[in-house]
């Protein structure tokens, strides 16, 4: 058993391959656990020593038990935005978060940070924010000094956040809203929340949460205002109701990759900001980055790649 080992399970997604970078620079031996090892080579180089990838079915007790072998930490950052066949958002952030929770523990693993996300509530009617807060409720269960991190909406260089959202504003002279644009959003630079979590992993509290956020709330139409600004373009904002918006995902979702999820118009129409007295990057140290600091790097990068957002 190595302290100094981590599994990282999601480590080839947005927050995940950043989180395996700062693994990396802090001196980790980083082991991504992937349905997809291929990929994970394709984005750290085979011959960078301190980091390997193997193959990981988060469904399967024997492929999560041999990923977590040896580890002194794990980090669960598995998320899921579209459900498709058996992938449904219990499947993934109930069912796969306590086994790995489960089989972290047995395995004598010391240490367990599993990502959720701000606002995650067992009781919600919403089924993305209420698998949220029970997978909360089954990794602490299962490992009752798990450490969960709740970020905020996440942004940076390839997002599917703010990325989408420059596009949209320099394509379109009038740009739909969710309902009013008065929601409450504290996005979180990706970065800032990768290096949350390897401070976690150096020193853990004992089943400690921490709700990570940006400098800044904003509303939405703050925050559109904000970035079109930033990319140097006008668009006439309009307010959209968010029943129009349901039927717009509903439709959708019956795409390959659709654009729009009603999962997303339900965390679209609540506010996304940290409760209060719950530690955050003050109690790590961190002083996060503002998304006007992060905006010109990202309008260059704004016709790349966007990965799945978190939240």
């Amino acid at each position: 058993m190595s302290s100094r080992r981590v599994t990282v399970f999601g480590g080839t997604g947005f927050l995940g391959r950043r989180l395996v970078s700062h693994l990396h620079e802090a001196d980790f031996a980083v082991r991504i656990a992937s349905r997809h090892p291929d990929w994970a080579d394709s984005l750290f180089s085979r011959d960078v020593s301190g980091i390997e990838s193997m193959h990981a079915d988060v469904n399967d007790d024997g492929s999560v038990a041999r990923s977590v072998a040896g580890a002194g930490a794990v980090v669960n950052a598995v998320s899921l935005y579209v459900e498709r066949g058996k992938s449904t958002f219990h499947s993934v952030h109930v069912e796969a978060a306590k086994r790995i929770a489960t089989l972290a523990r047995q395995a004598g693993s010391e240490t367990l940070v599993h990502v959720s996300g701000i606002g995650a509530d067992a009781g919600s009617a919403s089924p993305y924010i209420r698998s949220r807060g029970e997978g909360e409720a089954a990794v602490l269960d299962a490992f009752p000094s798990a450490n969960l991190v709740r970020p905020a909406v996440m942004f940076g260089p390839g997002d599917a956040f703010v990325t989408p959202l420059l596009a949209m504003l320099q394509r379109m002279p009038v740009f739909p809203m969710f309902g009013s644009g008065a929601i409450r959003l504290q996005p979180a630079y990706v970065e800032d929340v990768a290096e949350a979590i390897v401070r976690i992993l150096r020193a853990p509290a004992a089943s400690q949460f921490y709700e990570l956020a940006g400098p800044r709330v904003y509303t939405y139409e703050q925050l559109l205002r904000t970035i079109a600004a930033n990319a140097g373009t006008r668009s006439f904002l309009v307010p959209l109701p968010l029943s129009l918006w349901r039927i717009i995902g509903y439709v959708s979702e019956v795409l390959p990759s659709p654009p729009i999820t009603r999962n997303q118009v339900e965390l679209m129409g609540q506010d996304n900001i940290p409760a209060p007295n719950v530690p955050g990057f003050e109690a790590l140290e961190i002083s996060p980055q503002a998304i006007d600091n992060i905006l010109p790097q990202m309008l260059k990068t704004a016709k790349g790649r966007v990965e799945p957002i978190s939240r």
